[in-house]
């Protein structure tokens, strides 16, 4: 008996070996992914795709076993980030609770929040309220990955301790800690959204997806998180598949900039085109600014042949902004903005570009004009933006009057 038990102890009932355990903690972390991404982000957060009931039940299931997370305090944390963001009372911002905070206390910041009974009142509706979510999903939120690691134990032996922590440890480290800390610190960015979003990676396949977290703060409510065409989305391929057999069905996806003949006159139609287009326009404008910045450097350095101490404070300046140039000037503290604000005075052009670029977001921002004064302040601009003598407005311009 005491041999069984120690044979029991050290592999389990299976006797799995080791690559056989290593391959059973990817694959249920995976499906984990899968279950925060698919259904309690993009289906349940945004609305961007209905599930069928058997298929939500499914990973409202996996969750309760994997996670003890639930929908509802998920659902409204999340939102409240998207409402709050990078505000004091967004629940995790590396821009206010520090990026070492947000990393290695993620899961600590959730719980917190998870307590706020006015953040689920207000952020929290629509989510499951049925029986089993109020009596057991819900209610007994421990017992679910309590019978997780009594299974993992039994299969595994020992191990499955390991095992279990692995399991338990996957969303807090990779959902809270990289793509809520990293997401908003560190990566690249296709748009200019007003937060501090990035895409951490262009190939979305360790989070299902969520690594492409620029790419969804600026097209929330979107079911597909790819927007380039390099860029890839396991989340989005699953979607794909189980929309194919029946199982799901996207609601919302990214609108595609599509370009046609220039229009002559800037209409109510053009309008509401270039408000739908305004992301693809203003990450237009910010490559302007990159290039327009360059040439400003190349220029300095060809004049600087006479060394003189003014072309080199000028150099030193447009240096200093040269990956601060392209982002949202809300976006920035202010020693970032005085660093724009000299390399502007250095330069009329992009003085001018940065002056026009603001000017730009008045058409989507003034929330209390009438659509025909909106028509009227961007026919306005195009005009000031074609007579300014500068390629990148004017190239700008007819870009804004093709849009289709």
């Amino acid at each position: 008996m005491l041999d069984g038990f120690l044979s029991w102890a050290g592999h389990g009932l299976l006797h799995a070996g080791a690559w056989r355990i290593v391959l059973y903690t990817l694959v249920t972390t995976h499906i984990t992914i899968v279950a925060v991404t698919v259904f309690l982000h993009r289906s349940q957060a945004h609305r961007s795709l209905d599930l069928h009931p058997a298929v939500m039940h499914f990973f409202r299931f996996w969750l309760w076993l994997t996670t003890g997370m639930v929908t509802k305090e998920w659902v409204a944390i999340h939102r409240k980030h998207h409402a709050k963001c990078e505000t004091v009372d967004d629940p995790h911002s590396p821009v206010t609770k520090g990026i070492s905070n947000v990393l290695l206390r993620g899961s600590e910041l959730y719980r917190a929040e998870s307590k706020n009974q006015e953040t689920l009142a207000k952020f929290g509706h629509g989510t499951p309220d049925d029986w089993l979510e109020r009596h057991v999903y819900s209610r007994l939120a421990w017992q679910g990955v309590g019978l997780v690691l009594i299974a993992d134990v039994l299969m595994f032996g020992a191990i499955g301790a390991t095992v279990w922590a692995v399991q338990m440890l996957w969303i807090p480290v990779w959902a809270a800690g990289v793509i809520n800390g990293l997401g908003h610190w560190w990566g690249y960015r296709n748009y200019a959204s007003r937060d501090t979003s990035h895409n951490v990676l262009p190939w979305g396949l360790i989070i299902g997806g969520e690594e492409l977290h620029n790419n969804h703060h600026t097209y929330p409510t979107s079911a597909k998180l790819s927007l380039k065409w390099w860029e890839f989305d396991i989340g989005w391929a699953y979607i794909r598949l189980l929309s194919w057999v029946g199982l799901a069905k996207p609601r919302k996806l990214p609108p595609k900039a599509r370009i046609g003949a220039v229009r002559p006159n800037v209409d109510l139609a053009l309008l509401q085109t270039v408000i739908a287009n305004r992301y693809d326009l203003m990450a237009r404008y910010a490559r302007e600014l990159k290039r327009a910045l360059h040439a400003e450097l190349q220029r300095t350095e060809a004049s600087a042949r006479a060394q003189s101490a003014a072309r080199s404070g000028q150099r030193a300046v447009l240096r200093a902004a040269r990956h601060l140039i392209a982002r949202e000037r809300e976006t920035l503290d202010a020693r970032s903005r005085a660093v724009v604000d000299a390399a502007a005075q250095t330069s009329p052009a992009i003085d001018k570009l940065l002056r026009m670029r603001e000017d730009l977001k008045a058409v989507w921002e003034q929330s209390s004009a009438s659509a025909e004064q909106l028509r009227q302040h961007l026919q306005d601009w195009c005009h000031r933006a074609e007579q300014s003598g500068i390629a990148a407005l004017q190239g700008l311009s007819l870009r804004l009057r093709s849009y289709a």
